[in-house]
Order: C-alpha cells, then sequence, then structure tokens
C-alpha cells in the first residue's frame, strides 16, 4: 500500500466495531493513515445526495463500511422488508459514491446470516450464494449479500477494488445492550446486570444448546485494519475464531452469569425459539494470511465487556 496519504472513512463508526477500530488504529498506528468516523448524525446514508455529499466533503481514498440497519433475531422477523430496503439503499449510495469519488478500496462488513440456512459445515467463502438464507431474517440477510454481489460488478465493469469481511458474531465494548433486539451476549450482559440487581437468576431464551463463533470487538478490528491493508481479494473473507472456539448459548450465559458474580445461577426458558442450530464458519483461508493472530480468550473478552457495562451503564446503548 506504500506510504501514499490515506483518508480512511469509516461508516457506522460510532456503532460497536467502529469504536474498536478508534482503538485498533491507536494500537498499530500508520503515520499515512487519517481516520474519519462517521455516524447517523452526519447525514442520511439512505438518501444519495446526503451520501455523495459527505464523500465530497471528507474526499475519502478508502472505506470501512459497517453502517446498517441491524436488530435482533425478535426484530428482523417482524420487519424483514424494513431490513431489506433500507439496507439496500445505504448499501448502493455507500458503493456508489465511493466509485464515483474514485476511491481506492473499500471494505465493507457483512454477516455470517448471509449463508444458506441448508448447508454444509463447516461453511467457507465460496457458499454465500449456494441458496436461501434462514427465513427469520431473510430480508437484512439478502441485503448483505448483494454487496458481494455488487462487489464483483463493480469490479467487472469499473475496475473498483470493492471486497467484504465476514465477521462472525461480534461483541464488546459500545454494542447495542437493548433487551429486545440486541444480540445474544450484550442481550445476555444487560439481563445479568438486571438479575444480579433483583437478585433473581439469569433467564436465557431458548434450549441453550445452540452453538456459536464469537469475536471479540478489538480483534476483530485488528483484522478489519490488516484487510485495508493488505488484502488484494475482491472475493470476501470470514474473519473469525477458530473452530475449536464454538461455545453454546448456555456456556456463554454461564460466563456472564460468573462475571457477575450471580447468586442464583442461570435458567433456560425453552418455550423461547432458538433461531439457527449452528453457524459453523471456516477460518482456513484467513489462517493463510494470518497464522499466527492470537485471539483473546472468550472468558477475558466477556469479563472485559461486563466491566465496560458496568462503568457506562447511564451511556450504554440500552
Amino acid at each position: 500500500m506504500g506510504s501514499e496519504k490515506k483518508i480512511i472513512l469509516v461508516t457506522g463508526g460510532s456503532g460497536l466495531v467502529g469504536q474498536a477500530i478508534k482503538q485498533a488504529k491507536q494500537q498499530d498506528p500508520r503515520e499515512n493513515e487519517t481516520f474519519i468516523f462517521l455516524s447517523s448524525k452526519d447525514g442520511d446514508l439512505k438518501d444519495p445526495a446526503a451520501t455523495q455529499r459527505i464523500f465530497e466533503r471528507y474526499k475519502p481514498t478508502h472505506v470501512i463500511h459497517l453502517a446498517a440497519m441491524v436488530g435482533g433475531l425478535f426484530n428482523n422477523m417482524k420487519h424483514n422488508l424494513d431490513f431489506l430496503r433500507n439496507n439496500i439503499l445505504i448499501n448502493d449510495n455507500v458503493l456508489q459514491s465511493s466509485y464515483k469519488l474514485g476511491v481506492k478500496k473499500v471494505v465493507s462488513c457483512l454477516s455470517t446470516c448471509v449463508f444458506p440456512d441448508k448447508t454444509t459445515y463447516p461453511i467457507d467463502e465460496t457458499m454465500i450464494h449456494n441458496g436461501p438464507p434462514h427465513s427469520s431474517n431473510f430480508g437484512y440477510s439478502y441485503a448483505k449479500r448483494l454487496i458481494d454481489v455488487q462487489n464483483h460488478a463493480y469490479h467487472q465493469q469499473h475496475g473498483c477494488h470493492f471486497t467484504a469481511v465476514i465477521p462472525t458474531n461480534v461483541f464488546g465494548a459500545y454494542d447495542n445492550f437493548n433487551l429486545e433486539d440486541g444480540h445474544v451476549i450484550p442481550g445476555l450482559i444487560h439481563k445479568a446486570y438486571i438479575a444480579k440487581k433483583e437478585g433473581k437468576p439469569l433467564v436465557v431464551y431458548g434450549s441453550g444448546k445452540p452453538l456459536r463463533q464469537f469475536i471479540y470487538s478489538i480483534d476483530l478490528a485488528k483484522l478489519f485494519l490488516f484487510v485495508l491493508r493488505e488484502y488484494e481479494e475482491i472475493d470476501p473473507i470470514i474473519l473469525s475464531v477458530d473452530e475449536s472456539s464454538e461455545v453454546s448459548i448456555g456456556q456463554v450465559a454461564q460466563i456472564i452469569a460468573d462475571a457477575f458474580q450471580l447468586e442464583h445461577g442461570i435458567v433456560l426458558d425453552s418455550t423461547k425459539a432458538d433461531g439457527q442450530y449452528k453457524k459453523t464458519a471456516s477460518n482456513k483461508k484467513l489462517r493463510g494470511y494470518q497464522p499466527d493472530f492470537q485471539f483473546m480468550p472468550l472468558k477475558d473478552a466477556i469479563e472485559r465487556t461486563v466491566q465496560w457495562f458496568n462503568l457506562n451503564y447511564n451511556i450504554a446503548r440500552k
């Protein structure tokens, strides 16, 4: 990438991953990089004119595209059309403005929900379009899949270097800890906080059996910087912990209960839906590039996130 000056625009820069990238770039700074972190206050990315104004104002050479309309399982099930339309608009505007203003590289953020519901495991990058996604959040999933389609189309037609990463379940400071539409770890952390206050057990929705690979936001941010600086493919790359690090929701709940020192432990509410049983992703491609990357152990990462939530309860999104 040389030493030419880079202006890196981060959409969705105030969220979980954006905040982690702020921290990661300070741990591994480069003199030629200037980062600009956008938040929704900077303009509506669903609006093409507003998006173009942002790009004309900052004139980025590189873009990390994190902005999205996101939500947990139950929120997605109720609003598939909204998730589809709003994310298509955001992604199209960001990629088209990047093309029009000559951005050298865009790294967009997908999600493991882009993968087919009926599939063999472990899932890898070649399988994205092999069948329909899970029906619970098909709107969000198809909008995210289309980023990959657009990346290849912009490359084929205009020679653009637009690529994407596919993280597994991300968590950490600055997450959305909302009880209704937060993801698994932040939702359980908020519930455990309340359970601790009320002297009750932590109630976990579902059987506790589904398996997930969780990645700490700071680890993901370090890998994002590697992709931005060194990854040359258009095809996406899965950013995940190793397959051997897959854990059950029940195990995660126990780590969280322990971090809060809950006296009444955890209770499983099996009347609630589980979602997909597993989504095991292969990080073989990542390990080809980064064989020695060390992920923070899950227990340590959850403890740090719990500590952050306790200290920042008043400002946390919830």
